[in-house]
């Protein structure tokens, strides 16, 4: 993947995900069932983002505590589940493909970037970690524990309400558009 690939995915990603979006108001098809398996998937993604940003640090220290002693990117990971949830709450086959289109296409190159920048920002110290801990999908091994706890202050200052106000609006939008319908 060349460099000029990776930035422009970082550059375009925001806005591709909000076409996605417009497009899953208006093609999604949601049922009662669907909305409630797709709810509770897209709420462990919500967690686990909540969770890793309260143990992140953002530039002043590798984070390698809470769900990143098991993935190096929880968020990201956090993020696919929540768009997953979304896509099966939406019962469309088609969103859920462009979903994971966008995901493939958009945000594992850069994801690849961060961590080429985290491996120049921490050295030694990343390396090691990214030797013991996978790129996505959690492994039981992992980074022993470190007794660094989560903290809201970190939540905060990482803004991952905003996730937690944009679940709330797409479970409230699927609701309305079954009511509605």
């Amino acid at each position: 993947m060349s460099e000029s690939y990776a930035a422009w995915a970082a550059r375009w990603r925001v806005p591709l995900g909000f076409a996605l979006g417009v497009a899953y108001l208006v093609f999604s098809q949601p049922t009662v069932g669907l909305l409630i398996s797709g709810a509770v998937v897209a709420l462990v993604g919500l967690c686990l983002r909540a969770c890793a940003a309260g143990h992140l640090d953002k530039d002043r220290e590798l984070a390698m505590s809470g769900p990143y002693r098991y993935t190096r990117n929880p968020l990201y990971l956090g993020s696919f589940l929540m768009g997953s949830g979304f896509a099966v709450a939406g019962g469309s086959w088609a969103l859920g493909l462009a979903f994971v289109a966008l995901f493939l296409l958009v945000y594992w190159p850069v994801i690849r970037g961060e961590e080429n920048y985290l491996r120049r920002h921490f050295g030694e110290a990343y390396d090691r970690y990214a030797g013991r801990v996978s790129l996505f999908i959690p492994t039981r091994g992992g980074m022993p524990a470190s007794g660094k706890a989560f903290r809201w202050d970190r939540y905060r200052n990482n803004r991952e309400y905003e996730a937690a106000l944009g679940y709330a609006a797409g479970i409230v939008f699927l609701v309305l558009k079954i009511v509605l319908r």
